[in-house]
This record gives structure tokens, C-alpha cells and sequence, in this order.
């Protein structure tokens, strides 16, 4: 039962497609639309099963609603996801079908790339909806592959973390192990290389993991182990919920920062990396360069160099939650949670307010 679902905490929607003739089907969820109209990609994915679907798009629109909310951007949180293997089933009727499926929600959802979802695939859609972002780059307007936002985001949240945990300027002589590098991973590490750090990389993809052992020089290991190297710096950059109760203990790094979405499986995994001396920078603070592209090319009237500028401030941001964390002595992740909170309720009271003056 949907309601009952430990991930559902409070969505406001979740819609199921099904498209015989293409073979669709999706999940879309809607977490909050307290803030605006909820905004989150699409993910292309072969679950294992319709309940796994279902957690993972209900964990992601959830984090969506507390990215923006932490990000500033006038959007709540939602996700889409599509069953299937995006090298294997993906077709155009599928996709036309699917974007059919988010014109039918009138503006409420707004959709954009996620894993198995690139920029080629969003054009198809934007055929069928309006209600789309992420499209090609069109002269000096915001848009394109939020990839290289994304990345850039993480590496200002790293350089925040370890100022602080680290009471280091520089990223020279620091070892980083990265966990996927086939997108957003693949541009951190060109990030870090030039800021004098070495990497150890891992991807089930083995092109991309022996592109970046080629370009950057790292060194590859195998996808389950990569987490727990000895290094300075862990960044897990592929699925989510790969940081559980059963496997911290495991852990060497000083720091855990990365762009996937959900890392720790658990909340309290949070507390569990606190209590280890283990500073963790959630998730959706540090990578939420992808949304502020993503955000701005829809509302139009932005250029790419006002994206870059909102990106900056991806520093700032992660330095107030982890500042707070430590003087409190409390996860992270729980500050995060709390300031996106509060944010969504005061944007419910206040819509609240304007409803009952105006009736």
C-alpha cells in the first residue's frame, strides 16, 4: 500500500502510467508543491521489481522538494521514474508517451535529465510537453547538459568541507575516491585532477572508469569497493542509498561528499557517519548545480553566466549547514532537513494566509 510506504512521508501525489502500445511504464511523484510547481528529473532505470520503482521515485521526490527549498528556487520537489533499461527499451514512441503523461499534469511537474535520461531525449519529450527543462543549449541562454553545474557544485561543497574538517585551502596532495564517473563523476574528477588531488574511480560502466584512468590518471577499483579505499575524500556519484547502518564501519575517509542522490539509505546513517568522526555534506545541498540550470533555463530570461553565478553560491550554502552540524555537534543531515523544513511549512502558511483573506 502506497500510504503506508515508509519512503511516502507526506507526498501529495503519486501518478502510475501505463502505455501499451510503447510499453511505458512510470511513476511520477509529487512530494510538495508548497514552493511552486514541483520540479525533478526523469530516471530510466531496470528495477528490479515495481516496489523498488516506487521507494526509489518516492526517496528522490522527497529529496527533490529539499533541494530547491535548500537551493532557494521558487519550485517544490518531484521525480519521475520509467521501468526499463535505457541501452535495451528506450524508444521515441516511449518517450513521446511518457512526455504526454507530464503535459497531463498541466504544470505541476516539471521534468528534466536524470540517469538513462540525456539531453537527446529530453528534445523528444519537449515535442509532447511544455512542461520540460534541459534542452539544448540555444547561444548564451541558460540550458544544456547540467552535468558540469552539478559537478562544479559538489567540488565547491568538498572545498567548504574540508576547510572545515580539514583546516585545508587545497585540494593538492589529497586522495579522492569517486564511485561512478560516467556524467556529473566524470566532470568532479576533472575538477579535482586539476586542483593537484589523485583519484581511485569506480563504474559498472568499464569504458567510463579506463576513460578516467586515462585522462586523469586514476586508479580503478571494483564498484563495491571503491567506498571503502583509504583516502581523504569519498564522493559516491552513481545510485543512492549506498551508505547503510551495516557498512560506515567500513569507511577511512574523513569526509563523504558526492552528487548521488539519497547516499546514506537510512537517515540515521547520518548520526552513524557523525558519531565516527566522519563529516558527511547532504546530498541535495552539494549537488543542486543540475536543478539551478534546470530551474532557471524554464523560467526563462537567464543566461549561462547567471547559472554559473547561482552555482557559486553552492559554497556558502554547504558552509552554513556544516558550521551549524558541527557547533551543534549534530548529523548534518539533520540540520539540512530541518532548515528545508521549515522552509516548505512557512511557504504552506503563507499560501494558507492568501487563501483564507481572499475568501
Amino acid at each position: 500500500m502506497v500510504f503506508r510506504a515508509d519512503a511516502f512521508r507526506n507526498h501529495e501525489s503519486v501518478s502510475f502510467f501505463h502505455d501499451e502500445e510503447s510499453g511505458l511504464k512510470a511513476i511520477v511523484a509529487l512530494h510538495s508543491t508548497a514552493l511552486g510547481p514541483a520540479a525533478g528529473g526523469c530516471r530510466m532505470w531496470p528495477y528490479a521489481s515495481e516496489e523498488v520503482a516506487l521507494e526509489d521515485v518516492l526517496r528522490l521526490s522527497r529529496g527533490m522538494s529539499f533541494k530547491n527549498a535548500m537551493a532557494g528556487l521558487p519550485f517544490g520537489g518531484g521525480k519521475s521514474v520509467i521501468l526499463g533499461d535505457s541501452q535495451r527499451d528506450k524508444t521515441e514512441s516511449l518517450l513521446r508517451a511518457f512526455g504526454r503523461c507530464i503535459e497531463g499534469f498541466g504544470g505541476r511537474y516539471v521534468t528534466a535529465e536524470d540517469v538513462g535520461i540525456g539531453e537527446a531525449d529530453i528534445e523528444i519529450l519537449a515535442q509532447e510537453t511544455r512542461y520540460v527543462s534541459g534542452r539544448r543549449q540555444r547561444g548564451a541562454s541558460a540550458g544544456g547538459n547540467p552535468a558540469p553545474k552539478t559537478a562544479f557544485g559538489v567540488f565547491l561543497g568538498m572545498r567548504a568541507a574540508v576547510e572545515l574538517k580539514l583546516g585545508r585551502s587545497s585540494f593538492e596532495g589529497m586522495k579522492v575516491a569517486v564511485q561512478g564517473v560516467g556524467q556529473v563523476g566524470y566532470h568532479l574528477c576533472k575538477l579535482l585532477r586539476s586542483a593537484g588531488a589523485s583519484l581511485v574511480v569506480a563504474d559498472v560502466n568499464t569504458a567510463s572508469a579506463e576513460r578516467a584512468a586515462a585522462e586523469f590518471g586514476a586508479r580503478i577499483v571494483a564498484p563495491d569497493d571503491v567506498l571503502f579505499e583509504a583516502v581523504d575524500i569519498v564522493a559516491p556519484c552513481a545510485l543512492g542509498a549506498v551508505l547503510s547502518r551495516d557498512n560506515v564501519a567500513r569507511l577511512k575517509a574523513a569526509l563523504v561528499i558526492g552528487a548521488a542522490n539519497n547516499q546514506l539509505a537510512t537517515d540515521d546513517v547520518g548520526a552513524e557517519l557523525m558519531q565516527r568522526g566522519i563529516l558527511y555534506a547532504p546530498d541535495y545541498v552539494v549537488n543542486a548545480g543540475g536543478i539551478m540550470s534546470a530551474a532557471l533555463e524554464y523560467q526563462g530570461g537567464h543566461a549561462e553566466k547567471d547559472v554559473w553565478s547561482r552555482v557559486n553560491g553552492i559554497y556558502e550554502t554547504t558552509r552554513l549547514v556544516l558550521i551549524q552540524a558541527l557547533r551543534e555537534e549534530r548529523a548534518a543531515n539533520e540540520v539540512a532537513d530541518e532548515i528545508a523544513r521549515s522552509r516548505i511549512t512557512a511557504a504552506r502558511r503563507r499560501a494558507d494566509t492568501k487563501l483564507r483573506r481572499a475568501s
